[in-house]
This record gives C-alpha cells, sequence and structure tokens, in this order.
C-alpha cells in the first residue's frame, strides 16, 4: 500500500482562546473520522492549534481507497430467460451493470435463483477525497455563532487567510471556506510576519518555531509556558498558582511565549485575596503567586506574546495596567464596610429573583425558614440556620460582587466575619455556593450545609412549582445541578435527611409567602431527583438493575439509600446472589399473579398447615434471619444483613424444587404464599433483589 503524509492547515483571524482546544480537539476528530468512512488506513496523527491556525499532520495516509469486492442481484432466472433466450429484463441488467450477459453469473440458494453481477469497484484516489472530508469536518465544528466576512458566503468563527492542503510533496487543489489551497503558511504576526513556504507535512512544526518564531502544538506550548512561569515564581521566592482553565486560556492567546515577573504595592494585600486573584485572573489573565505558607504575594506573572528587547519596559507596561484593577477593589472593599451586610436586605427587594416567585429578598425569607429547619435537623442552633439564610444574598448587592460577580458568598463571608456574626453564620455566605461544579468541594459547616441545601431546594420546588421543567439541554435555573448538588451533599456527608421531608417543608414555605402550587410538584420533584441519582450511580459505575433495586422499595433519604445500593452492589458479588435474586423474582411473579386472581395472602404464617420439610426448613429460616438482621438493619449495615439473609439459599432452592406452591387444599396453598411473601418482604426491607439481572 502506497502512503503520503497529509497536512492541512487554516489560518485564520485570532481564534477564541477559551474555545481554541475543543475546537481542535474537533477538527481533528473529524477528519480522522472521515478518513475512517473512507476507508483509508494512516498513521499517527499530530494535533495543532494555535491563535491563528488549526491544522493536522496525518503520517503515512493511504494514496487511495483500497479496491471493494462488489455485488448486485439481477432479475430471478425465472424472469430473466425466455423460449427465446435473456428477456429484456436480463439484458436491461447487464447493460446497468456495463457489461454482457456472458460476465453474468447465476446465484442460487434454497429460496430462489438469480442473475448476479460481480465484480470490483476501483477505490477512489484520496486527494479527490480530502477537500470534502476536510470541509465536513469544519462544518461540524462546535461553534455556536458563526460570521461573515467581506462580501463572501463564507461563514467560520472568524475570518480566514489561508489554506494548507498537501499530499506528500505535492498541493491538493480546492476551495475551502472561500480560500484556495496552497503551501504556504505565516510564522507570528510580529516576529515573522512573511509567508513560510511548506515543503512536506513533516517540516511543518519544525519551519514555524525555528523560522516563525511560532509554537504550533497546544500541547508543547502549553507546557512551556507552564514551565516558564513556574520558574519565574522560584525567581520570586514563591509558587505560581496554575489554573487550568486560566493556563488553556492563555495558551489559546499566546504563539510564543515569554513569561515575565511584575509587582503591586504590598498595601493592596490589605483586600481579602480573592478580590485582587479576580483581578488578576479575570482581567489580565496573569497568575498569582504565594509564599510557603500558601498567602498571596505582592506579584504576578504575565505571558507576552513577543520576546521584547526590552522587558523591563513590557513588565511596566503590565504593572501600569493591573494597579487600577487592583485600586478599584481596594475602594469597594472599603466602600462596602461602610455598611453592615444586613443593610442589602432591603435592596433585595428591588431584585426580581424570577417574575412569578417574587424577590431576591422573597426567595431569602424562604432559604431562611428551610435553613432553620435543616439546621435543627442536623443538630445545629435553627437561630443561625434562620440568620444566615437571611444574609445568604445581601453581599450580591454589595459594590464588590457588582464588579466581580465570581465573588459571590466569598465576599459575603468577609463581610459578615467583619460585622461580628457568628463564625459558622459567616462560613455558611461562601458554602452555600457548594458544590459550585461538578467534583468540587462540599458545605463542611452544619449551618453552611443547610443553607446550602436550603437554597437549591427552594429553587428546584419554585421552578417546578410554575411547571418550567428542564427539557432536552435546556436548563436555564441550572436545576439539575442543583440537585446533584442537594443529593451529593447529603449523600457524601452522610445527613440524616429525607428528601421528600425537605421538599413538604419548601412547599409549606412557598405557601405561607401566598404561592400555591398543583399537588403533584412534590412527587415531580421527587422522580426528577431520583433521575439525577441514578445519573451520578451511572458515573460512579453503579449498575442500573442494582439502582432500580433499590429504587423500588421508595427509600426517601438519600444517605439511607445510597447505604443500601452500596450493600446490594456488595451482596451482588456473593455466590448466592443470583440464585436468590431468581428465587425473589419467582417469588413476585407467583404473588402477583395470585392477588390478581383475587386471593387474600394471609398477613402471618399458620404453622400447624407447613407439610413439607423443605417448607418448614425455610419458615424456620426466614424467622431465625429476620430476628438476626433486625440490630443490622436498625444501624443501617445493609450489608450485613443481606450477608446474613445469603444463607437462605439452600432452603429457598429446597423449597422451589421440593414443594408445589398453588397446592390442591386453599389453606396449604394460602400458607405457602404467605411463607413466600414473607421471604419476599425480608429482602424488600433493602431492596427488591428480584430486579438484580444474572
Amino acid at each position: 500500500m502506497t502512503t503520503r503524509d497529509f497536512l492541512v492547515e487554516l489560518g485564520t483571524e485570532e481564534l477564541p482562546p477559551k474555545a481554541l482546544k475543543k475546537l481542535s480537539e474537533a477538527f481533528t476528530n473529524g477528519i480522522v473520522e472521515g478518513f475512517a468512512k473512507a476507508g483509508l488506513p494512516h498513521g499517527t496523527v499530530h494535533s495543532y492549534a494555535a491563535p491563528r491556525r488549526l491544522a493536522v499532520w496525518i503520517e503515512a495516509l493511504a494514496i487511495a481507497q483500497p479496491d471493494k469486492a462488489t455485488e448486485r442481484r439481477g432479475p430471478a432466472l425465472q424472469a430473466a430467460f425466455g423460449p427465446d433466450g435473456p428477456t429484456k429484463a436480463a439484458l436491461g441488467f447487464a447493460a446497468s451493470c456495463g457489461v454482457t450477459m456472458d460476465l453474468l453469473e447465476r446465484f442460487e440458494t434454497d429460496k430462489g435463483s438469480w442473475l448476479v453481477y460481480r465484480g470490483m469497484e476501483k477505490g477512489k484516489p484520496t486527494q479527490a477525497l480530502i477537500p470534502a472530508i476536510v470541509q465536513q469536518s469544519l462544518d461540524t465544528l462546535p461553534i455556536p455563532k458563526r460570521m461573515r466576512w467581506g462580501d463572501l458566503s463564507a461563514e467560520f468563527v472568524r475570518p480566514v487567510h489561508w489554506l494548507v492542503l498537501l499530499l506528500g510533496n505535492e498541493v491538493i487543489d480546492a476551495e475551502i471556506l472561500a480560500v484556495k489551497s496552497g503551501r504556504e503558511t505565516r510564522g507570528h504576526r510580529f516576529h515573522h510576519p512573511a509567508k513560510l513556504y511548506i515543503t512536506e507535512p513533516a517540516a511543518y512544526a519544525p519551519l514555524l518555531q525555528t523560522e516563525g518564531r511560532v509554537v504550533a502544538s497546544f500541547g508543547d506550548r502549553r507546557e512551556a509556558i507552564r514551565g516558564q512561569v513556574q520558574a519565574a515564581a522560584v525567581k520570586l521566592g514563591g509558587t505560581a498558582v496554575i489554573d487550568d482553565a486560566l493556563l488553556d486560556e492563555v495558551t489559546g492567546m499566546i504563539e510564543w511565549p515569554m513569561a515575565i515577573a511584575g509587582s503591586f504595592e504590598e498595601r493592596f494585600l490589605a483586600v481579602p485575596a480573592e478580590a485582587l486573584i479576580s483581578a488578576m485572573k479575570g482581567h489580565q489573565k496573569y497568575f498569582h503567586v504565594v509564599d510557603n505558607h500558601g498567602k498571596l504575594m505582592p506579584n504576578f506573572i504575565t505571558v507576552s506574546n513577543i520576546e521584547s528587547k526590552d522587558v523591563s519596559a513590557v513588565r511596566g507596561g503590565n504593572e501600569r495596567v493591573i494597579r487600577p484593577r487592583l485600586t478599584d477593589a481596594e475602594f469597594f472593599w472599603n466602600q462596602d464596610r461602610k455598611s453592615k451586610l444586613e443593610s442589602q436586605r432591603e435592596v433585595l427587594k428591588n431584585v426580581v429573583f424570577q417574575q412569578q416567585l417574587g424577590t431576591v429578598f422573597d426567595k431569602s425569607e424562604r432559604i431562611a425558614a428551610l435553613a432553620g429547619f435543616i439546621a435543627e435537623q442536623l443538630g445545629g442552633k435553627k437561630v443561625d440556620g434562620i440568620r444566615a439564610g437571611q444574609l445568604a444574598k445581601c453581599d450580591l448587592m454589595t459594590h464588590m460582587v457588582g464588579e466581580f460577580p465570581e465573588l459571590q458568598g466569598i465576599m459575603g463571608r468577609y463581610y459578615a466575619q467583619h460585622d461580628g456574626e457568628h463564625e459558622a453564620v459567616a462560613n455558611a455566605m461562601d458554602e452555600q455556593y457548594m458544590p459550585r461544579f461538578a467534583g468540587d468541594e462540599l458545605p463542611k459547616g452544619v449551618i453552611g450545609q443547610a443553607v446550602a441545601i436550603a437554597d437549591k431546594l427552594d429553587t428546584l420546588v419554585g421552578i417546578f412549582g410554575i411547571g418550567q421543567l428542564p427539557t432536552g439541554s435546556k436548563d436555564p435555573f441550572a436545576l439539575r445541578r442543583a440537585a446533584l448538588g442537594v443529593l451529593r451533599s447529603i449523600i457524601e456527608q452522610q445527613l440524616p435527611l429525607d428528601l421528600t421531608v425537605l421538599i413538604d417543608e419548601s412547599i409549606t414555605h412557598y405557601r405561607v409567602s401566598g404561592r400555591e402550587f398543583s399537588a403533584h410538584v412534590d412527587g415531580q420533584l421527587f422522580d426528577f431527583m431520583m433521575e439525577r441519582l441514578r445519573v451520578y450511580y451511572t458515573d460512579a459505575g453503579i449498575s442500573v438493575d442494582i439502582f432500580e433495586a433499590v429504587s423500588a422499595v421508595r427509600a426517601t433519604r438519600p444517605y439511607d439509600f445510597d447505604q443500601r445500593v452500596r450493600a446490594v452492589n456488595a451482596f451482588r458479588s456473593l455466590s448466592e446472589a443470583t440464585s436468590l435474586a431468581a428465587a425473589n423474582k419467582r417469588a413476585s411473579n407467583i404473588l402477583r399473579q395470585a392477588q390478581e386472581g383475587g386471593i387474600q395472602i394471609p398477613a402471618a404464617i399458620n404453622a400447624a398447615l407447613l407439610q413439607d420439610v423443605a417448607e418448614k426448613t425455610l419458615a424456620e429460616r426466614i424467622n431465625a434471619v429476620a430476628l438476626a438482621v433486625r440490630p443490622a438493619l436498625e444501624q443501617l449495615d445493609y450489608a450485613s444483613a443481606l450477608q446474613q439473609m445469603a444463607a437462605l439459599r439452600e432452603p429457598v432452592d429446597a423449597f422451589f424444587d421440593q414443594v408445589m406452591v398453588m397446592a390442591d387444599d386453599e389453606q396449604v396453598k394460602l400458607n405457602r404464599l404467605a411463607l413466600l411473601n414473607q421471604l419476599r418482604n425480608l429482602f424488600m426491607q433493602i431492596a427488591d433483589v428480584s430486579r438484580l439481572q444474572g
């Protein structure tokens, strides 16, 4: 098989830095998938992404599709031949295949015989397929809003200026996004704006780096930036805090990285570190530096896109730019502390939470009432839960949060501490938003847990109450995230909270404020949260049938639900599990059919009606196991309980092998149904194990 290296590069205006990595991955994947669909084998794939380019180099790409055997079935032999030879149907089929009758074959099966044409379809040259594959990949890039430029009809995320398409050392002639293909790329916008001539795909990245002053590989550039930033921080006597999202964004902005350290006045360190960091990261894309104790140092590290001859001038410019940002943060900090946090409560009356659900003040009142209830359930002080709920949204009205919205909660904690609020109340200002994202830490304090759960539940109940449920990918109030946050908090922090009780309590507080919801809201919301719980366990590697087994007993306390799931998951690994699951399924079917037939199953077993040894043994063992597992069930030690229940496998198997449940004697039959019901109910105290798959 003959192969050639392939290179495609799309040269553009600066691409969105936050999206660059995702665009590059999608572009590469699209091309690779296109070659796979076309049946074109290849070697190693190299992906490149820089602010003004997306590129892919693929080694050893086949220069043509392999020839493919084809088979076309024609008319049945009965219709293909008549008394005078081939019929019009047969001649027409041969003509459509481009051959004469003598090249057609007969295809015979037990269902009949047909004419058939077998041939070889020559594979298309790769060069002819590449433009469509590249275009298809570009068309499917995750670009929310495409743009046009000039009077062209082409659309892309940014204007396109050049296109490189090489197969081996030859240019593939094509026009994509209104640009003709060639073999010339561009170097760094300032260091080497002139064109660069690419001789072959393998020369692409080295040429750009040595002559063009562009590190084309996103990954290489990212690690270079990381290394330079870390080295600059070490020279300052500290450690750079490198956030992955910021590192990706900076990598998407820089072609030729040069890390430069700067400083600012120490007086700014009197401002909360989070505010200074937000100013540095959010506005200027700087990396901050901390000392050996994790305390913010009066330094920053910026990454320049040029290698300046006068580094001090670049440093000075960046220091001048950041100073007004830090001054603003200092001003906001001082201004906000002139009045107490609770003074902002009145202002919340002018801010709408949701048109049908009232203002943010109304929401804070409901949060306060629900947080007080939850705090008491968790062993905390109700008064602290109420106070934390009342203050929870006040920092939204401060100058600092107005400028830096990402500091909501964080600044509330600082201002509450400044006002002398209880430490638990102050910490709850920050913890109310936890978890902020998937995998984020959870609130640690009881009051923080109470407010975090109350806030999310209030939103869930309210939005469900007005019928604005999430549909498809649309979830404007982030209800899925809120539901998962509540569930994670309860499960992972082992909180003894009942979901149905919390939902009902939240609905009550809405009713107190004069808002009535339909009678089905509580059930709808519970089912929605159970569906999020299903996703939670699926992501954790728990099979769906285990989740369904626990769901069947409608365990409404998430931590209790989790204990059952873990126990059933462990039970499933036992050798007895499959047999007992099958036995429970059989018992369930028998009992259901009996009830559907109008049979009233007795609540208790009559020992005098037990006849066979197998049923007597099973009855004795069920009673013994029921007594033995009672302490474990009381302590929610479901794993231990199921371990003991596993001992029932032999008597259960013997019962089904030796005993006819639906006996002719009506009383004996009812007694045996009662025995099966007792067996079923024993397991149903934990889960419906009959739902477990073999």
